[in-house]
């Protein structure tokens, strides 16, 4: 997530946000899996037929730029939105190999200034997990099913009670502020199905240990 209470992030809080994100040997493991979970959805849906007609994939939010240099590397082109101006504009600069990629500032919640069918996917990764409000989430599914030609790779934390005890433990000690919204699998699932998706694919982040799960979508 790159906003605070859905307030932007000004560029002091996007350098330290980068600086520590990540830093610990738990989150490089996270980041580490997350990446792998990603590109091979992305080369699923590549191998499947996305880039026929658009090899635009939509990175929303897209934070600092994790995913620039995988989705590029894959030979797709990128567009990094967000909320806040800094996150995109060092989202388009984080990988130097490349050209630089389109920036857009959009607020999810208040839809996505894009043409129908724009991309060939769209990627949103550690974001519906802030929405805590059922129509919100699915209001902002439809609006990336709306601008997929036909994919869609996002991530979610299912309900797991372990999990939530951790949370609990964590902002006990102080550790964590962050609250997180944690669904059902059924609950997740019927909210794709209206928005007009189908789980063509799914990964645990890491099995019976942590509650975020991947999926790669499908329009219906």
């Amino acid at each position: 997530m790159s906003s605070l209470a859905n307030r932007p992030f000004q560029k002091h809080e996007v350098e330290d946000y980068e600086r520590r994100r990540y830093h610990g040997l738990d989150q490089r493991l996270v980041d580490a899996r997350e990446q792998r979970i990603v590109r091979r959805f992305l080369e699923a849906a590549r191998g499947n037929g996305a880039g026929e007609g658009s090899d635009l994939v939509l990175d929303a939010p897209c934070g600092y730029g994790r995913f620039s240099a995988l989705v590029q590397d894959l030979g797709l082109r990128l567009v990094s939105s967000d909320l806040s101006f800094h996150m995109v504009d060092r989202a388009r600069v984080r990988d130097g190999h490349h050209p630089r990629s389109i920036g857009v500032i959009a607020d999810l919640k208040k839809g996505l200034p894009f043409k129908t069918a724009s991309f060939a996917a769209v990627l949103s990764i550690r974001f519906f997990h802030h929405v805590h409000e059922p129509q919100e989430r699915e209001d902002i599914l439809r609006e990336f099913a709306r601008v997929s030609s036909r994919w869609a790779i996002l991530s979610y934390y299912e309900l797991n009670r372990l999990h939530r005890l951790q949370r609990k433990i964590r902002r006990g000690l102080k550790r964590s502020k962050t609250r997180i919204r944690m669904v059902t699998k059924v609950e997740f699932k019927q909210e794709l199905e209206r928005a007009g998706f189908r789980v063509l694919k799914k990964s645990p982040l890491l099995w019976g240990i942590h509650a975020q799960k991947i999926v790669l979508l499908e329009k219906t």
